[in-house]
């Protein structure tokens, strides 16, 4: 199988040599992988162009956003499926293997799990359209290969959860692989644009309007049902502001989105959290699980120059 990497890059010249060398250590050898240089100005290019191998290119285009980058890479790479692999993040060496096989007939794209920080996170398999509906189960596209006959396009319109808005369009099975050791590792990088637009309530709507327009969940989905699930994404969105703003030290702003959240989709468990999130400022910050402040992660131990 030929498998066809896009990483999207703007000013990643610290992250992006660790990306490319973790594809070159891959036990799959079949793939092409394409740099997509998102109008950087800090070099970023100049450590793409350092890495000699046949397999790899560098492209550039002027600013634009990482769906305009995603959409370029892909169309210039031919391949059976697609990996959407974040500059800022690194794959195991035998990454590519474990999706490769996993993607089996009848499958939109295979799903492994992965690593942030220092939790193991699996797959989210299966048929997933209702559960994408609610949240987005996928870190990045750096741990779902796709089928290529099943991918289209990002949408450029879209800011913020554009990737979101993407898996909901595949609609189809998503098969996990058997490997169970993290086959991504996400790095957490202060002042990234999730970072920033996560905490702003107008970066969501959009992407919620674009995915309950789409015709498939229009015909799929009965429209009180369609109705009652996005009134638990609304919450699930609440929930994310109240997370990130008690990330990043805000946390009387945080704890009024987080009862928001609750009170527009009321669980135990989301509750008992609500609970806990009042004396998560009196933790120490290794101890306050996803709510702890952001601070650059190294990565792996994958970093390698050229």
């Amino acid at each position: 199988m030929r498998i066809g990497i896009v990483t999207p890059a703007f000013n990643l010249a610290s992250t992006i040599g660790a990306t490319i060398a973790s594809v070159l250590a891959q036990a799959h050898t079949d793939w092409q992988m394409v740099v997509v240089d998102d109008g950087s100005t800090d070099g970023t290019a100049s450590v793409v162009r350092a890495f000699r191998d046949p397999r790899l290119r560098l492209m550039s285009q002027p600013h634009a956003g990482v769906s305009a980058a995603r959409n370029q890479g892909a169309a210039a790479l031919p391949c059976d499926a697609l990996l959407f692999l974040d500059g800022d993040d690194c794959l195991a060496p035998f990454a590519l293997e474990a999706l490769a096989a996993g993607l089996v007939d009848g499958a939109v794209a295979a799903v492994g799990a992965y690593q942030r920080g220092t939790k193991v996170c699996p797959p989210a398999s299966g048929h997933l359209l209702r559960q994408l509906l609610v949240r987005n189960l996928f870190v990045n596209g750096g741990h779902v290969l796709i089928r290529r006959s099943a991918a289209g396009p990002f949408r450029c319109d879209l800011r913020f959860g554009e990737d979101w808005e993407f898996w909901v369009r595949l609609a189809g099975f998503f098969a996990a692989v058997h490997e169970r050791r993290p086959l991504l590792f996400v790095r957490e990088r202060p002042g990234s644009a999730y970072l920033d637009l996560a905490t702003d309530p107008a970066s969501y709507s959009p992407c919620l309007d674009a995915i309950h327009a789409n015709p498939t969940v229009i015909a799929r989905i009965p429209s009180d049902a369609r109705a009652e699930l996005r009134r638990e994404a609304e919450a699930e969105m609440h929930w994310v502001i109240g997370r990130e703003l008690m990330r990043h030290g805000r946390t009387t702003e945080g704890l009024r989105w987080l009862r928001r959240s609750v009170l527009g989709a009321p669980s135990a468990r989301r509750t008992g959290l609500l609970a806990l999130a009042h004396g998560v400022p009196l933790l120490p910050a290794p101890w306050r699980g996803a709510m702890r402040p952001y601070q650059l992660d190294a990565g792996p131990g994958l970093l390698h120059s050229p």
